[in-house]
């Protein structure tokens, strides 16, 4: 009898798999005469992963150049504490980085966020500050860095008399991120669906309930995306932070004390061309820095995301 199982659950699988197979090849075939009787679909699928495969080869291109040539210059003097014309040390600029990204996202997130919540929950739909709103946010995405540091340079350090320090430069580069994290706070509102909004109101909970309990944790993902893209142009940025921030390679004294950040000091040593190996040393752990930031927020969204689905 235990043969005959056996035989039989060999067949039944031997069979499924044909079947399987049977349906793979059915499906090439439909496919291939769409293809045929549809030529421009075909180009454009041509097309659609020839663009795949330029993207992700010039990533794994750009990744290995500055490995190879930045991993040989990394030593234990560039981990030192103190910056000086002997050693180059990065340690001060990524403390530096740590503190001008936290300042800039404690300045731009809440007033993202609060925003873009006026814009979807309680703003009149169509009305036409609502329009001046979002055109004046996409305006403001597509300046360039340098008019920041510029616009930065003049209100902050003059204006105000902040000079060049730390909260000159956060203040800065939390206006540049504020139009990013307040669209893509806006689309992921969204894309919560009515129907969790009319339930919780169903059950008799009010806007601000339902929003802080129903539709703020549906789209954390969403948020959290706008976030991540909001640090990894901090850490990037080097034009708005000459102009603001400084260029001292020490640990800035505090939020009044002048400071470099990574982007910054790279910039710096290749600029005065002395130390071209050791900028390609600070663009490993640069390079690493937003890899590391990209998938640890990328892990903290999916597991958000999965937890408020079993909920």
């Amino acid at each position: 009898m235990e043969m005959n199982l056996s035989a039989s659950g060999t067949t039944s699988g031997t069979t499924s798999g044909t079947a399987s197979g049977a349906i793979n090849r059915a499906s090439v075939r439909q496919k291939a005469k769409g293809y045929a009787r549809h030529p421009l679909s075909f180009v454009m699928l041509l097309l659609t992963w020839l663009a795949a495969l330029i993207t992700a080869g010039t990533l794994a291109a750009l990744i290995i150049w500055v490995l190879v040539k930045g991993l040989p210059n990394l030593s234990p003097d560039m981990f030192s504490l103190h910056y000086t014309t002997d050693n180059q040390s990065m340690l001060p600029a990524m403390i530096n980085t740590v503190l001008m990204v936290a300042a800039a996202l404690i300045v731009a997130v809440p007033i993202g966020i609060c925003s873009a919540i006026y814009l979807v929950e309680y703003a009149k739909k169509g009305s036409r500050l609502v329009k001046i709103i979002r055109l004046t946010t996409e305006t403001l995405s597509g300046i360039p860095s340098i008019i920041y540091g510029l616009f930065g340079y003049l209100c902050f350090n003059i204006a105000c008399h902040m000079g060049y320090s730390m909260l000159a430069g956060c203040l800065t580069l939390g206006i540049m991120i504020l139009p990013l994290i307040m669209r893509t706070t806006e689309e992921a509102l969204l894309a919560v669906p009515d129907s969790f909004r009319e339930g919780s109101y169903g059950l008799g909970a009010g806007k601000c309930r339902t929003i802080a309990k129903i539709i703020l944790p549906s789209a954390i993902p969403g948020i959290l995306s706008g976030i991540i893209l909001g640090t990894g142009r901090v850490v990037g940025e080097t034009a708005a932070l000459i102009f603001t921030a400084g260029t001292v390679g020490d640990i800035a004294s505090g939020l009044t004390g002048s400071g470099r950040t990574l982007a910054v000091h790279m910039y710096l040593l290749a600029n005065e061309g002395l130390y071209l190996d050791k900028s390609y040393a600070v663009a490993v752990v640069l390079l690493l820095v937003v890899l590391a930031i990209n998938g640890i927020s990328g892990l903290v969204a999916g597991k958000i995301s999965k937890s408020g689905g079993e909920k």
